[in-house]
């Protein structure tokens, strides 16, 4: 997992520099869902979020060590000075005996020992970073499961439009056929205009199908982090596949590799490093000192050196140290809960996920199955019409059966494959949904 977060991270910092000067889709371009993937990671702005917050995480385990060096300081004073003397009776200012101050120190302080409250604080700040990290694997699964479902989602908008343009082509035929039969006397009236208002049903119904379309698209560019997108094409994999999992296997995995739920694990550790750290508020510090100084009222200035060491021992503090280590305790307790909530959430989308699964599974060749009979009735109504035994009714029932048949198998597949996406990041397991 670590091998893979550097690769991420890689990718992330040489890419996306590239990615803002030039187009990083271009026109017409095909992509399938492998490239989707990779042009999310590389423009979504969250993960870009969850990147620079490991980078702020890298800082605080920085600022945390600190503490491990001496700490320098130099400072420089200037004072003109006026003084006081007694004249009269009263206080007054001597004219004249105004004169200059001027001072100057290097002072350079140490901590020796503080009952690693150092290392406390330093290893905390580690495991933050390790969380943040985690983090933003967590951010990276949750945009690839979105390009997913976006995918997926204007392909199954897609093949419903081509059902759409096949139901008005269809219709189409159907109209010319019933003004032929009318024009040489065979049939009435009202088959013409029953085929036109088919006809005007299945244009309407292709808009709103493309309109589908259309939103689909956007979302898909939403989700690539692309709301600007020059017009491409994505490869159509809806097709069915089988996914083989089992779901006490999946469950036990999920546990296991779900960032979100290391993360909170780590997240845990460090507030229970920070229960001790609080706890070190009750003992002393100790500590080194030095200083060089130089003082005078002109220069040269005098100098001179001072070096020592010193105990801090916290006598009352007002119970500061207290309800920081009661605080501590609390959070360690939230986050102690907020992870067996997070498994029992793991453990419901797991379950949710590999049930739908299943259920589509189990529906897709019962769908493929109403397609084919669909296509076999439409087939046996337009004949009985082109003869002249059938009516208009059946061949608009035909044909509407056989448009909702190839909508429902278009459904299963994306339920499926949505399904398959989603089991995949209950599971924390990646894969490009080849």
């Amino acid at each position: 997992m670590k091998i893979l977060m550097r690769l991420i991270l890689c990718l992330i910092l040489t890419v996306s520099c590239k990615a803002r000067a030039e187009e990083i889709i271009k026109k017409d371009e095909l992509l399938n869902l492998g490239r989707c993937i990779e042009i999310a990671i590389k423009k979504q702005p969250d993960i870009m979020a969850a990147f620079y917050n490991v980078d702020a995480s890298k800082s605080r385990v920085g600022q945390a060590k600190a503490n491990y060096y001496p700490q320098v300081n130099s400072n420089y004073n200037y004072s003109r000075i006026s003084p006081i003397t007694t004249s009269g009776g009263g206080n007054s200012s001597s004219a004249g005996n105004d004169y200059n101050q001027y001072s100057s120190a290097i002072t350079l302080s140490q901590d020796i020992f503080d009952f690693r409250k150092t290392s406390t604080q330093v290893a905390i700040q580690k495991l933050n970073l390790d969380s943040s990290r985690l983090e933003l694997e967590d951010t990276i699964e949750l945009i690839i499961l979105n390009v997913k479902e976006s995918y997926y989602g204007l392909l199954k908008a897609q093949r419903n439009r081509d059902v759409g343009e096949e139901t008005v082509k269809q219709y189409q035929q159907h109209l010319e056929q019933a003004k032929g039969f009318y024009k040489v006397g065979t049939k009435p009236k009202f088959d013409v205009i029953k085929a036109e208002v088919d006809l005007s049903n299945a244009k309407l119904s292709l808009i709103q199908l493309e309109n589908t379309f259309q939103i689909a698209k956007v979302t898909l560019n939403n989700a690539l982090g692309v709301p600007k997108a020059p017009e491409y094409s994505i490869e159509d994999n809806l097709s069915f596949q089988k996914y083989e999992a089992a779901l006490e296997d999946s469950i036990e995995k999920a546990y296991k590799n779900r960032p979100d739920l290391q993360s909170i694990i780590a997240k845990k550790r460090a507030a229970k490093e920070s229960i001790e750290l609080s706890k070190k508020g009750y003992y002393p510090i100790l500590t080194g000192n030095a200083a060089y100084n130089w003082l005078g009222d002109e220069y040269p200035m005098g100098h001179g050196w001072n070096a020592g060491v010193g105990v801090s021992f916290p006598i009352f503090s007002g119970f500061l140290t207290k309800y920081q280590v009661d605080e501590s305790k609390a959070n360690f307790y939230v986050l102690q809960n907020n992870e067996e909530s997070l498994k029992q959430t793991i453990l419901l989308e797991v379950q949710q996920s590999f049930l739908t699964m299943r259920a589509a599974e189990e529906a897709i060749p019962t769908a493929e199955i109403a397609v084919k009979q669909a296509e076999e009735n439409l087939r046996i109504a337009n004949g009985r019409y082109a003869v002249g035994v059938g009516n208009p009714l059946e061949v608009t029932d035909a044909e509407v059966a056989m448009s909702n048949a190839k909508t429902n198998y278009n459904q299963a597949l994306y339920v499926y494959k949505v399904a398959i996406a989603s089991l995949e990041k209950a599971v924390g397991i990646r894969s490009e949904g080849k």
